[in-house]
């Protein structure tokens, strides 16, 4: 049988080339060979202030972006979060076996009650519980993560193995999957790229939205003037080039750079086109997707139907290991 793979991303409305190089295009090269369950975390995305009346229009735009990106529907399963209430469910059974003191040195917990902190609320602290149950309700062997997410699946790991030796055998312990573009910065170089921080390219930004971003894009601070010579290894536009452009480009860009053959602009407008043109099939495909609801709809309808299926059959199996079923 196939592997069952099993991620997710918050919806945050169109996604961008951070979730596309991070985790999509990752999803995309495991479909067909893996029994693929992709999830839109809305439940995750409300542990952090948020408009309420923006959240399905959030949820459709991700889904969209989804499909738009090469996550096909017919070849793997794309559903939302709260559709499936086992999830909480599992949850709170996960709470009983695995001690408070793991969730308190969550590193990205300790970012976001910084972060937020007027709402350090229990969900913030409870986040990588309700996300190992995403996993393990699914019995998902394989989770392509981004690097900031590794702390998260070891501790899923955790659960599914307390679980096990208090319960028996239950859950696998899932391993974590990393793609190339495991952990993108964001065009101020220092930061995850990121919609709050406003670090972003989305994927349906066209040719000029996306020069005007890029123009101003932090690169190698060695390089001053047009004639320095830089470190293409230390700046953040050429490791977007390793993920965009190809083998000739990169090889030109870097020796350019390097004997300051090239500036930091010719490198910038080179990259520019390369994301100009794998972004715009996904574009098109957007703006077409975007115009079909009733189909989109359906497509999350029946991954719901698929996954609540499977997760009740394993909640039956959890209480009655527990105890609690009648």
């Amino acid at each position: 049988m196939k592997k069952r793979v099993f991620s997710g991303i918050q919806p945050s409305g169109i996604l961008h080339i951070g979730n596309y190089l991070g985790a999509i295009r990752n999803w995309v090269s495991l479909i067909g060979d893996h029994d693929c369950i992709f999830c839109i975390v809305d439940m995750h995305a409300i542990t952090v202030p948020y408009e309420p009346r923006e959240m399905q229009a959030r949820i459709f735009d991700t889904a969209v972006g989804y499909i738009s990106c090469g996550v096909d529907p017919e070849k793997c399963t794309i559903f939302v979060q709260s559709d499936v209430p086992e999830h909480t469910e599992l949850t709170w059974y996960f709470n009983t076996v695995i001690p408070m003191a793991y969730l308190e040195r969550m590193t990205q917990f300790k970012d976001k009650a910084e972060q937020f902190h007027e709402n350090i609320n229990m969900g913030l602290l409870d986040y990588p519980v309700l996300q190992a149950a995403d996993i393990l309700i699914y019995k998902a062997e394989l989770v392509p993560v981004g690097e900031d997410q590794a702390q998260h699946l070891e501790l899923a790991r955790d659960i599914a193995r307390k679980f096990n030796n208090l319960y028996g055998r239950t859950f696998p312990e899932p391993t974590t999957h990393l793609g190339a573009g495991a952990r993108i910065l964001g065009l101020d170089g220092q930061a995850k790229m990121s919609k709050t921080m406003n670090n972003y390219i989305a994927i349906t930004e066209t040719p000029e939205q996306i020069w005007k971003k890029l123009s101003v894009a932090v690169t190698d601070p060695s390089r001053k003037r047009r004639t320095d010579r830089g470190n293409p290894e230390v700046c953040n536009i050429y490791s977007l080039h390793k993920l965009f452009s190809n083998e000739e480009q990169c090889s030109s860009v870097g020796e350019g750079c390097r004997t300051a053959g090239i500036g930091c602009i010719e490198c910038k407008k080179i990259l520019s086109e390369a994301l100009a043109s794998e972004l715009a099939p996904i574009r098109e495909r957007f703006e077409q997707l975007t115009n079909n609801r009733a189909e989109i709809y359906r497509t999350l309808d029946e991954g719901a139907k698929r996954c609540r299926k499977i997760a009740q059959a394993t909640i039956r199996e959890v209480k009655e290991k527990m105890g609690l079923l009648r």
